[in-house]
Order: structure tokens, then sequence, then C-alpha cells
């Protein structure tokens, strides 16, 4: 029998990553706001560029055109990138109309 961690969240980095250039602000319980710049976004979790003073595990709430606010949780941060995993899947419609609004293109796998 396994005694690794038993997380809550499964890994769901299968879904197509875009490249977009968004700027937002994300909110923080106990920081307030933050300048987020969002690089790339998939329906399950988007990265972001520059310093983000939060530990793994932590929650903000971002807004997103479409979308509206959503949670998400900080999954790694290295050499000033992190990853978020979103607190629900985006619907592959909504997904879809926010990423032609954004601009983004298509990750290097090629699915949209």
């Amino acid at each position: 029998m396994s005694r690794g961690a038993r997380l809550a969240v499964v890994e769901k980095r299968q879904a197509a990553r875009h490249a977009v250039n968004h700027a937002t602000i994300a909110e923080h319980r106990h920081l307030g706001d933050i300048k987020t710049h969002i690089v790339n976004i998939s329906a399950n979790g988007f990265m972001t560029e520059g310093e983000m003073p939060l530990a793994k595990g932590e929650r903000i709430t971002v807004r997103l055109p479409v979308i509206g606010r959503i949670e998400a949780h900080l999954i790694w941060s290295i050499g000033g990138r992190s990853g978020f995993q979103l607190e629900r899947v985006i619907r592959l419609n909504e997904f879809n109309e926010m990423i032609d609004v954004l601009g983004a293109t298509t990750g290097p796998n090629g699915r949209r």
C-alpha cells in the first residue's frame, strides 16, 4: 500500500496551453491586490511571469474575460514564473470565447 501524499487535487496538465499577454490584478486574502501578468492559460490553470509573494498552496482570485472571478492556487514557482491551478475547470465554450478575447495563440501541441 502506497504511503504517498493524498492530494485532493489531481494533476491536469494534459490540457492545451495558449500563449497570452494578460495583465490583471489578483486578490489575496492577506496581501490584498497583487499585479499579475498571465503568459499562458489552459482550461485548468495558468502561468504568470514576475515574482509572486506567495507560498505553494496559497489561493488567489483573478478576474478573467468572459469567466469573471475565479479562484486558483499556487502549484509551483521558480525563476520569476508561477503555475496556478484553477479551482474549477472552465467550460469549453467559455474557454474558447475567453481565449478569443485574449487573442491567444495555440500551444506547441497544436490543440485548441
